[in-house]
């Protein structure tokens, strides 16, 4: 006889481990199904993110952060280096061991609130009385029933048609993160999240990096402001960005692969690099849910459709995270983790889109929550705009750090905050201030009339905040 449960989670990404964990908090008697490896075929929990995205790509993003300090800022400090060398393999082999940390932690968290963890593909079979049959597939077959299920399969990368990843040569954020050696030349196709931070990573331990970007403007989901003062900086940097590229034919060689594209005047050139970073967005990952058996509806995208709830069109199934609307980013799928469980056990999850932070872990950092200047433009709402920048403040003069601005957008109005930009040292640290406020419902002058410490990073907050009424304590 089948094992039966409350709640059956398919995936253990951020949106599915936390779901699972929250339910078992509140009663339910839950399994979670997760078919992520490690190297030796063991468990891995926590999906792209922990395995193939957030963590690794920030411990990379730290150790070659490092080197450039060591290389090029140590001695602003009076500290002498002599050669500074790279041993990629053991930067990899850190980053290694800091997913295999998180993947214990998930599964430590999982016997602590006695999720039955199942390690295996998880799939439908068929619609049960008062329930689901979920076929468990991995090193021994089984097979669930669960009186509800939430979805949480997550996304897979993109690839350009005609050019399938072979991650030697081109690459997706998988085989971006196992480079092996330092390449001589590196194209990145997409100036994203992923291709700035991985061309980053890379142009820092020597690479020549180029990054093919299809559009015309540099980060269009960004505050126009704040996106041109970032690539100012990726361009000192000699992080080389053209816009407007078309990319053509793509060529696999024995000594890397050659780019053919047209560029933003119409000319037609090619680029030969040693390795290819394909990062143009990501799909749905519903390969294999056979959402068929049980009549689970899909978008045109592959994607589950469900309502503001999380809710798909079978009743006691739910759905999270990237496998649905809304932005791809683990912060939103927890959220939506949460709150499915508690709208489980009938109270009231929350989630608000309007208030998710973005967050791009380049040097400088550039993190943003609520609307840009060039959307309150378009929808013809009246604003106040107030700036100060990271060269004006203490704490960063003394961080050695002065790139970038701190930008807020008031309504006119009323004074509410409508967004919060910032490029610059710890913008990901800084954006929570602004997300809370946004949640609130705050106007800047709350924020301006806030004591913050001095010295630091968080002055500027404060002082963009009183430079939305033109205002200002940096005499």
């Amino acid at each position: 006889m089948s094992q039966a449960f409350d709640v059956v989670v398919i995936g253990a990404g951020p949106g599915g481990y936390i779901a699972a964990i929250r339910a078992a908090q509140l009663g339910f008697k839950v399994a979670c199904i997760d078919e992520w490896k490690n190297a030796a075929g063991g468990p891995a929990p926590g999906g792209t993110c922990t395995n193939l995205g957030c963590i690794p790509s920030k411990a990379l993003l730290q150790s070659s952060e490092h080197f450039e300090h060591a290389n090029h800022h140590f001695a602003d400090h009076g500290i002498s280096t002599g050669k500074v060398t790279m041993d990629v393999a053991k930067m990899v082999g850190r980053k290694d061991t800091v997913v295999k940390q998180n993947n214990d932690g998930i599964l430590y968290l999982f016997k602590k609130n006695k999720v039955t963890f199942f390690h295996g593909r998880g799939s439908f079979a068929k619609a049960a009385d008062g329930g689901y049959e979920i076929q468990v597939t991995g090193t021994k077959d089984e097979l669930i029933t669960g009186k509800q299920v939430v979805i949480a399969t997550g996304s897979n990368a993109r690839a350009l048609p005609g050019v399938p990843f072979d991650e030697e040569t081109v690459l997706s954020n998988d085989g971006a993160l196992r480079i092996g050696a330092v390449p001589k030349k590196l194209v990145l196709i997409g100036s994203g999240v992923i291709g700035l931070e991985m061309g980053s990573v890379w142009r820092r331990l020597g690479a020549d990096v180029t990054i093919l970007e299809g559009l015309p403007t540099f980060l269009g989901a960004v505050d126009e402001q704040i996106a041109k003062e970032a690539k100012k900086a990726f361009d000192k940097q000699g992080l080389k960005i053209e816009l407007g590229a078309k990319v053509g034919e793509i060529k696999t060689t024995k000594k890397g692969v050659s780019v053919a594209y047209t560029n933003a005047k119409g000319e037609a050139l090619a680029l030969d690099a040693d390795k290819l970073i394909v990062s143009i967005g990501r799909v749905p990952n519903t390969i294999g849910l056979n959402a068929e058996a049980v009549g689970l509806q899909l978008d045109e995208r592959g994607a589950i459709v469900v309502d503001a709830d999380c809710k798909t069109n079978l009743p006691g199934v739910w759905a999270v995270g990237d496998v649905v609307r809304g932005p791809m980013l683990a912060h939103k799928a927890e959220e939506e983790g949460v709150a499915v469980a508690e709208r489980m056990a009938g109270q009231h999850g929350h989630v608000n889109f309007n208030t998710i932070p973005w967050v791009i872990y380049t040097s400088p950092e550039i993190a943003w929550v609520g609307r840009t200047e060039q959307q309150l433009k378009a929808d013809g709402v009246a604003y106040k705009a107030g700036t100060f920048p990271f060269l004006a403040n203490g704490r960063a003069r003394a961080l050695g750090d002065t790139t970038g601005m701190v930008k807020f957008l008031a309504d006119a109005k009323t004074d509410e905050i409508l967004g919060v930009h910032i490029v610059g040292p710890m913008a990901s640290e800084l954006i929570s201030e602004a997300v809370v406020a946004r949640e609130f419902k705050a106007r800047a002058e709350d924020i301006a009339r806030i004591c913050h410490a001095h010295p630091s990073l968080s002055e500027a907050t404060k002082e963009a905040a009183l430079a939305v009424d033109k205002r200002t304590l940096n005499f």
